[in-house]
């Protein structure tokens, strides 16, 4: 019998990305979203998510519960799915079994020889970097991940998931709903841990789980020796990446070469240039890392060099969206303090000028846990005046908090962080309209400086980034 899953929220990037790949398995697809029902009750235009999941063979339905039918093998749900769901509802009435989305991935994960990329920084462009060098040698993997890769765009697809002919499937494993501890894959990498979604201590117990379920299966777990919590969970340094001599895969002699990053790996016995069309030292970490588990896949080192020199990048994963009227503009899924201070040190890698930063935090209960972490991270980062070379300081501005719905505590504002910013000494405007923020920044720009757009969870984030590149060329 063939199996068929009817995904709940299947326009989500998580939920997507794995229906996708099972339609390219040959499995019978289905799903609903909240938007489609929308445009087949003639209230909007066709999403065009919903054209690209029905170009994969995925049958789209409106979230009223008549998409599920008697015979599915399973729905399958987020976590953002409520018990009043109408699917739910009709699936529980029908007797059809319910699977959470990080089973589901844990069932797939054990039917493939599979690469699990988890980290709270730099998962998506890591997953992306070993799909490419895979592909690159011929492997033709597979691949499920929380961004879109811009080649995969550039055809019209959603772009964050491939169904591929060979052995290898390569995930972003994710630890913000705890479903981490799921994975038991063939190599697994660790590439940092910071505070972002949850408090360290219950971080750590979630990637301890996540090694465990590696290392007593006697499979690769490969961490970051740069980074000093993730290197705690090393397996042997073999097996790490790092600027050390004694781990496996070394990265030596980093120089920054405009918007790209040249480097050195040594990997046993060879010493091989690469270089990356991307900016930032987190960048190396982030090739470091996928050349490490293309190596244990069996790709040489050479062939990993020749793949980065190509690599498309990923969708708003620090994307340079162009250069307009001697303003370069930047936008960047940064949303937690240690992504956020990377993206702003790999702009001043390059930039001329100031960096004109724009942060849009999301929801109030994130931006209440990590609001001392972000102004403590973000005045470390932004440079005062430069008198010597002539450079202005840097600038932060703020927009109010993305609210994506539900019961909330509004008891604070992105305001309350360019206050705290400002008590520390630093440029920071808070201008709650984002609109009219983006206006300002594009006054205030000068040829030579970047503006650098980050946030996250916003899905018109990237509608912002256009609006902002129009200003500029009106500039």
């Amino acid at each position: 019998m063939t199996e068929s899953y009817f995904f709940i929220g299947v326009a989500g990037v998580g939920m997507s990305a794995i229906a996708q790949y099972l339609a390219g398995k040959g499995v019978a697809v289905s799903g609903s979203d909240r938007q489609f029902g929308e445009f087949l009750a003639g209230k909007c235009e066709k999403p065009l998510v919903m054209g690209q999941l029905e170009d994969c063979g995925i049958k789209c339905f409106a979230q009223d519960g008549s998409g599920i039918v008697a015979g599915l093998s399973a729905v399958v749900v987020s976590t953002a799915i409520e018990d009043t769901n109408p699917d739910l509802k009709r699936a529980k009435e029908l007797g059809v079994p319910v699977m959470h989305r990080s089973e589901m991935l844990a069932k797939i994960s054990k039917e493939a020889r599979t690469i699990a990329v988890s980290g709270t920084s730099g998962k998506s462009t890591v997953t992306a970097m070993i799909y490419h060098i895979l592909e690159y040698a011929g492997l033709q993997p597979s691949v499920m991940t929380g961004a879109g890769l811009v080649n995969l765009q550039k055809q019209g697809k959603i772009g964050n998931a491939v169904s591929g002919k060979g052995e290898w499937l390569v995930v972003e494993a994710d630890e913000s709903d705890g479903t981490l501890v799921r994975y038991e894959p063939e190599i697994g990498l660790i590439l940092n841990v910071d505070k972002d979604h949850k408090e360290m201590d219950e971080l750590q117990e979630i990637f301890l789980k996540f090694s465990h379920n590696i290392l007593d299966n006697g499979k690769i777990l490969i961490v970051n020796d740069a980074h000093p919590l993730a290197k705690k969970f090393s397996a042997g340094r073999e097996f790490d990446f790092g600027f050390e001599n004694y781990v496996g895969v070394q990265g030596t002699d980093f120089k920054t070469a405009g918007t790209h990053i040249k480097f050195r790996v040594r990997h046993k016995a060879e010493l091989v240039n690469f270089e990356v069309p991307l900016p930032g030292k987190h960048n190396m970490e982030n090739a470091l890392a996928a050349t490490a588990a293309a190596l244990f896949a069996g790709v040489s080192l050479h062939t990993c060099a020749d793949a980065l020199a190509t690599f498309p990048g990923v969708f708003r994963r620090h994307q340079i969206l162009g250069t307009f009227n001697g303003v370069t503009l930047v936008d960047d899924f940064a949303h937690n303090p240690a992504k956020i201070a990377a993206s702003i040190r790999s702009v001043q890698d390059f930039t001329e000028g100031r960096v004109i930063a724009w942060f849009q935090p999301h929801g109030f209960g994130p931006t209440r846990f990590l609001r001392h972490d972000l102004v403590e991270f973000i005045a470390k980062t932004l440079r005062p005046k430069d008198f010597d070379d002539d450079r202005d300081n840097d600038m932060m501005f703020f927009s109010e908090i993305y609210y994506a719905g539900g019961t909330v505590t509004r008891d604070i504002s992105a305001g309350d962080l360019a206050d705290d910013l400002l008590l520390k000494g630093c440029e920071a405007i808070y201008i709650e309209n984002r609109d009219e923020c983006a206006k300002k920044m594009v006054e205030c720009a000068q040829p030579g400086d970047t503006i650098l757009l980050m946030g996250a969870r916003d899905p018109s984030l990237e509608g912002f980034a256009r609006s902002v590149k129009s200003l500029l060329e009106a500039k």
